[in-house]
């Protein structure tokens, strides 16, 4: 490739980056419910069963606390709804009538005063809090190799706002390295000046530590971090990677 269309005069300040966010939401969902006349409420703990085991007189109600489960009574003015939200009911008043069914009946807008409801136990809520974490996304994986270096970056890419295509990276990568990540020109101007370009986009290192990308090795023979870098120089000069067909 020409030699002085190599990264001979990398731009002193690298382009903004905007970090992305994503953000979630919730909504509960509220059944209208017929309330209920008049009662007294209370939630009350079952007796504490008598401890068969040897364990030391401390540590027996412990154990008894984390499993017995919750009752409640229903008072005037109460609805499945408005209980499972005052007393934070994993699954809502949907939850709440299925495992009180046999209880309340055919029709969970009717609850009478007086009525026993199970609100579940402290060892269900613990489970369903783990199962809610282990269902969350696991970090992605890559491959090692061209595919995965390039997919990885461009997650980096995106994170910090730094526009370039898959195409436009694999082109160019084959046109430099044909996707050697430790390849290295030793014959043009940027070689005879001791700054030899390096890696799968011949990135020099005055260009890499110009518009390295945090969370990258700083090793401009690093495959991720090589692209990236130079994904970030072409963006600032070019727009993106895509607009580069050439020497750059």
């Amino acid at each position: 490739m020409p030699a002085k269309a190599k990264h001979r005069r990398p731009k002193q300040h690298p382009i903004a980056r905007r970090l992305a966010f994503a953000g979630t939401g919730g909504a509960a969902l509220a059944l209208p419910l017929i309330s209920t006349t008049t009662a007294g409420a209370a939630v009350t703990q079952p007796a504490a069963v008598a401890s068969v085991t040897t364990l030391a007189p401390a540590a027996a109600p412990a154990v008894e606390k984390a499993t017995a489960p919750l009752t409640y009574s229903v008072i005037g003015g109460d609805t499945l709804s408005k209980i499972a939200v005052e007393h934070s009911v994993n699954g809502g008043w949907q939850a709440l009538y299925d495992a009180n069914k046999s209880t309340i009946g055919g029709n969970p807008s009717l609850i009478q005063p007086g009525l026993k409801l199970s609100l579940g136990t402290a060892a269900k809520a613990a489970a369903a809090r783990a199962k809610t974490i282990s269902a969350e996304p696991a970090a992605p994986t890559y491959a090692n190799n061209l595919d995965g270096w390039i997919r990885e970056s461009l997650d980096v890419m995106a994170k910090h706002g730094i526009p370039g295509s898959y195409n436009g990276i694999h082109r160019n990568v084959m046109r430099e390295s044909s996707g050697n990540p430790t390849a290295i020109n030793n014959w043009d101007s940027n070689a005879a000046a001791g700054i030899p370009s390096k890696g799968l986009l011949q990135v020099i290192d005055p260009t890499f530590r110009a518009y390295h990308v945090p969370g990258t090795p700083m090793d401009s023979y690093d495959p991720v971090a090589n692209i990236t870098a130079a994904c970030n120089y072409a963006a600032a000069r070019y727009g993106s990677i895509d607009n580069v067909n050439g020497a750059y």
